[in-house]
């Protein structure tokens, strides 16, 4: 049966493959009492369950894939020995045996037991260890009951759409270099985390389909429309045919668009405009050097924090900061400070918080944990000796948080000189402005800061008071808003008038259908996913500063949503 399901559409494009499913959701295990003679053929399915998921974990390191962090190798490793632990491995066993109870609620059982020990565990480090525990468990209770374990790596030779509830940022990085034609969810907002890693991918994915996960079975074929956020699930022959025009039409304009990468990048009136790349991992850095990227805008480095259940040190950070300096052969690297919290939750976070996107993230995280801070500021720093390495300070709200921010990098430096380590004592520091306050005592910040840079996502959320991660309130989410548009504004007058440079590394820089208007307000300055690069610099290119300035100025005047999309046509005319 063919039907369609309307979503977001977070990445153009078309995608055409057969759906895969993918969950996080607890399986429920079934409860039966064996005949005497069955117990130890029961026993003999635990051992089998127990060794495919030995398995499992075994073929994923190695088939690890080239974008996920090399922490995930300790993860893996982690599962590995809680699968061979007792407590796992030996008692359900016993238990099948003690009350002739099938294998599946034995397991069960005992997971249930250490769960409730793991829960009564002073030590927060340790307590959080129980989410391994159950996912080694669900892992052998899926593998009991004949459910695939894990979306492999490496998928079938035909073109693939995952199809899940839910995906977090944790799964997007290991998921991030899976063959994947595209990625269809039922969750998720425009500019949430989870998106900007799909969008990052180049492939079409559409978000908020509300039932895609229990409407469409294993093996549908699916056609997704990245463009108009629509699914469509088995289509007939003329819609497919239809479809298939479409992503080739596409492919080839993605084509003529490689062309420009050694055009310069300057306006028709001769403006220079720096384009810049953002990057989640180090790995990342090759697409930004393929696509001639001015420099790296943002560097996305919690990345690094993530997946693993321990931190990174300061050697290890080093090393990948070094890397990315290094391929960069002497351009800027914007370096973002982390920016943990909210929807990016890493397993050796253990603050909660009953609102984690206004609670203790970003920077508010790194002045609470100074040592945390400090490591990183170090071996940023250190890299710095390799290449113009920047810091970028993330979520600055007020003038307190940045005197403390830079008093802590003072004590890096004064550490890194006693320690007799190589640093740039020079390093320019910048600033996030993402939240209102911010955007509004841009003038402060400026006085203070090398640079600053708008996050866009991040304050649209803040100013229009919506959660970007949640879809029931995406409809309301509007980066033309009056008040987002007067704030953008605001802070790029400031940065002209005091000489303190500003770009935009937000989701409004790598938008093609918004480049204009950005130049039009005063944007120099843009950082996107390297996949956008040449569409952004086509705009560029065609673009005469000097008349559209006027038309930018009206629609920041224009007050409504229908008279600033008149406008917007005008300057995209």
């Amino acid at each position: 049966m063919t039907f369609t399901l309307h979503g977001i559409g977070i990445s153009g494009g078309y995608a055409i493959g057969r759906a895969q499913l993918y969950s996080h959701d607890r399986l429920e295990a079934p409860h039966y009492v064996l005949r005497p003679e069955d117990i130890e053929s029961e026993v003999a399915r635990f051992d089998a369950a127990i060794a495919e998921a030995r398995s499992d974990c075994e073929q994923l390191s190695q088939n690890i894939p080239e974008g996920a962090p090399t922490e995930l190798a300790a993860f893996l490793d982690l599962h590995r020995l809680i699968l061979e632990d007792s407590m796992l491995a030996q008692v359900p066993k016993d238990l099948i045996r003690s009350t002739a109870c099938n294998a599946e609620w034995a397991l069960a059982q005992q997971t249930e037991a250490v769960l409730a020990q793991f829960d009564s565990i002073e030590d927060a480090y340790l307590r959080e260890r129980r989410q391994d525990v159950k996912q080694v468990a669900d892992k052998v209770l899926k593998a009991l009951l004949g459910h695939p374990g894990q979306v492999p790596m490496k998928v079938a030779e035909e073109p693939t759409v995952l199809v899940a509830h839910d995906l977090t940022p944790s799964d997007m990085v290991v998921f991030k270099r899976s063959a994947f034609a595209g990625f269809i969810t039922d969750l998720g907002g425009a500019t949430s985390h989870t998106a900007i890693l799909a969008r990052s991918l180049n492939i079409s994915s559409v978000l908020a389909l509300h039932n895609a996960h229990s409407l469409i079975q294993e093996g549908d074929l699916l056609i997704v429309d990245g463009n108009a956020g629509v699914v469509i699930v088995n289509p007939d022959e003329l819609i497919l045919e239809e479809y298939r025009l479409r992503q080739n039409q596409w492919r080839l304009e993605q084509q003529k668009l490689k062309r420009l990468k050694s055009s310069p990048s300057a306006t028709l009136d001769g403006i220079a405009v720096e384009l810049l790349a953002n990057i989640d991992q180090p790995e990342d850095v090759k697409e930004a050097v393929q696509e001639n990227a001015a420099g790296i805008g943002l560097f996305r480095s919690e990345f690094l924090f993530m997946n693993r259940p321990d931190l990174p040190s300061e050697d290890e950070q080093f090393e990948a900061y070094r890397r990315v300096v290094k391929a960069m052969k002497g351009k800027p690297v914007v370096i973002r400070t982390l920016d943990i919290g909210a929807d990016k939750s890493p397993d050796w976070l253990h603050a909660a918080s009953v609102n984690p996107a206004l609670g203790l993230r970003a920077i508010r995280l790194c002045l609470a944990e100074p040592p945390l801070f400090i490591t990183q500021i170090r071996a940023i720093l250190r890299a710095g000796r390799h290449g113009p390495v920047r810091i970028l300070i993330p979520m600055l709200a007020s003038l307190n948080e940045l005197d403390q921010a830079l008093e802590l990098i003072a004590s890096a430096k004064a550490g890194l000189e006693r320690d007799g380590l190589a640093f740039n004592a020079i390093t320019p520091i910048g600033g996030m402005i993402e939240v209102p306050a911010a955007a509004l005592a841009a003038e402060w910040f400026a006085r203070k800061l090398d640079f600053m840079s708008i996050g866009t996502n991040d304050l649209i959320q803040y100013t229009l008071a919506i959660d970007r991660t949640d879809d029931t309130v995406a409809h309301l989410y509007d980066p033309l808003h009056p008040a987002v548009i007067q704030l953008i504004m605001h802070t790029l007058k400031v940065g002209q008038r005091l000489d303190c440079p500003v770009s935009v590394c937000g989701e409004m820089a790598g938008d093609p259908k918004l480049t204009r208007l950005l130049l039009g307000l005063g944007l120099r300055s843009f950082s996107m996913h390297p996949a956008h690069l040449m569409a952004v610099k086509q705009q560029v290119m065609h673009s005469h500063v000097a008349s559209l300035e006027p038309m930018a100025a009206k629609l920041a005047r224009a007050g409504r949503p229908e008279r600033i999309q008149a406008h917007l046509l005008k300057i995209n005319g």
